[in-house]
């Protein structure tokens, strides 16, 4: 049986494995449609199997050390992978060409055998050429999925085999008529049809002629005798039935073999595409460094926000980050200050790093998270249907419906649709519970109050991060270490729109 295990060392990936509830959330407060535009690149099959590997985090560091060393190889030959790729994909287009199929359930047996055999010649020359790029670019992966998926098919795509399965194909078109034979049953009626391998042709027509063994009875089918044709056609159906079994199980495990390897390498096509828009950017990329649980920890060194990356003219700054037993991390500052913008690279840097993918810094080493919530606040609309605060604490609602110790939960401007200290208040209560149950919180804010409040009772456990803001009002988009100030510095907003002030 031939696996791929490119996604999984034991196993292939669960492709009718649900989506996290979610989703749709994460996509919007993240800007993942973007992400993953850019990693399809207008291929709608392409989307699809990276939205639904990057929902699936993964959660045991094996498994993701296992994928990255898969993506290096990709990543150093980037052309193979392709190549590779481009394999399964001809096979479904000659598929769909040819119309092939098998439906035992509606087709008699010489159509089954007839597709089936079809099926399997179809994929004779693309098994070649499958052997051909194992045996040329073994020494040139390193890692255990491809060492182990390039073992695979020397070992089972061998010059016997394959030479073996030509020659079936090839019987199996009956050039010289069906061969049959058969017992009597009950009132002589015909019973265990069996289809018997051609007689050796090879021959001479001198030993043929003169051979001992060349008895035979023969029946003429006059032409115009349909019923005679039909009865035949019956036999024949029986005799083959077993042959047309075992032929369409070989060519569904073909096709069904072929669809994997499509499936699980277009995430590494998905991953490659991406990184050479970066890299033409300019933007570096690192494999990150999962930890497990027992201690929080993030620490970065230039990470940025790839959406904006790929959206913006403009190169995008990077932050530092070092955090040990932080369970909650405050990022406060002044508007357009990039607290938001850090926390989405965050968000992001997460689902890329737990389900295998490089990610947007120089260095990246964060804990694995069973799941990941965002919580940011939205624009009233009319299809909203409660006030707006009453929205949100509905939104929070179902977030915690759901949370798992050690989830992740991102908050953006959470509880700022009432007055300051309400906002705190109720910030302050679910807040510290979220803490109690073991959910780390990541919590972009103004509500001053709120974070006096953390500072005075969570002490070491809390990490503070402030917006720069230089002198004259000036955003550097760098986020340092520091406490919450009383001001958001609304008054630099108001400067830039109302008295014509670019200065900040």
């Amino acid at each position: 049986m031939m696996k791929v295990f490119l996604l999984h060392s034991d196993r292939d990936f669960n492709r009718k494995q649900a989506l996290p509830s979610n989703a749709e959330d994460l996509s919007r407060d993240l800007g993942l449609d973007t992400l993953f535009a850019s990693m399809a690149q207008d291929d709608t099959f392409l989307r699809d199997v990276v939205r639904r590997v990057v929902f699936t985090s993964l959660t045991e560091t094996e498994t993701i050390f296992y994928r990255q060393d898969v993506l290096r190889d990709c990543l150093a030959h980037p052309n193979v992978i392709r190549e590779l790729y481009h394999i399964p994909l001809e096979y479904m287009e000659r598929k769909r060409g040819q119309w092939l199929w098998i439906s035992p359930r509606h087709s008699n047996p010489g159509s089954i055998l007839s597709n089936g055999r079809r099926m399997l010649e179809a994929s004779l020359d693309l098994f070649y050429r499958l052997r051909e790029l194992a045996d040329h670019n073994m020494e040139e992966f390193q890692s255990k999925g491809f060492h182990r998926f390039v073992g695979m098919i020397q070992q089972e795509l061998d010059d016997g085999y394959l030479a073996e399965v030509e020659k079936h194909v090839h019987l199996l078109k009956f050039p010289r008529g069906v061969l049959l034979k058969a017992g009597l049953g009950k009132g002589n009626e015909g019973t265990k049809y069996i289809l018997c391998k051609p007689t050796d042709n090879e021959q001479s027509w001198f030993k043929r002629l003169f051979s001992s063994n060349n008895d035979s009875y023969t029946y003429t089918l006059h032409p115009r005798d349909t019923p005679g044709a039909r009865i035949l056609g019956e036999l024949q159906s029986r005799g083959i039935a077993r042959a047309a079994n075992s032929v369409a199980q070989a060519a569904e495990h073909i096709e069904s073999f072929f669809k994997v390897l499509r499936w699980e390498l277009a995430f590494y096509i998905g991953c490659i595409n991406l990184h050479e828009q970066l890299t033409t950017l300019n933007d570096p990329v690192t494999f990150p460094r999962p930890q497990r649980t027992e201690i929080r920890r993030l620490s970065c060194t230039g990470l940025y926000n790839v959406i904006l990356s790929l959206t913006k003219e403009d190169r995008v700054v990077g932050n530092d980050v070092s955090a040990y037993g932080k369970n909650l991390t405050i990022i406060t500052g002044p508007n357009q200050g990039g607290k938001t913008t850090f926390l989405r690279s965050v968000g992001l840097a997460q689902l890329m790093m737990q389900c295998g993918m490089f990610v947007p810094a120089e260095a990246y080493s964060a804990n694995l998270s069973p799941r990941i919530f965002t919580y940011f606040k939205r624009e009233e609309d009319e299809t909203m249907e409660h006030g707006k605060f009453e929205e949100e604490l509905v939104r929070m609602d179902t977030i915690v419906n759901h949370l798992t110790p050690d989830a992740l939960v991102l908050l953006n401007e959470s509880f700022a649709a009432t007055n300051e200290r309400e906002g705190s208040e109720i910030a302050w209560q679910i807040i510290r519970v979220l803490l109690k149950k073991h959910i780390q919180v990541m919590f972009v804010t103004h509500l001053y109050d709120f974070s006096r409040r953390a500072d005075e009772n969570l002490t070491d456990t809390v990490l503070y991060l402030r917006a720069e803001r230089l002198s004259g009002g000036r955003r550097t988009f760098k986020l340092n270490p520091g406490k919450p100030l009383e001001t958001s510095f609304s008054v630099d907003l108001y400067r830039k729109i109302f008295q014509g002030d670019r200065s900040s």
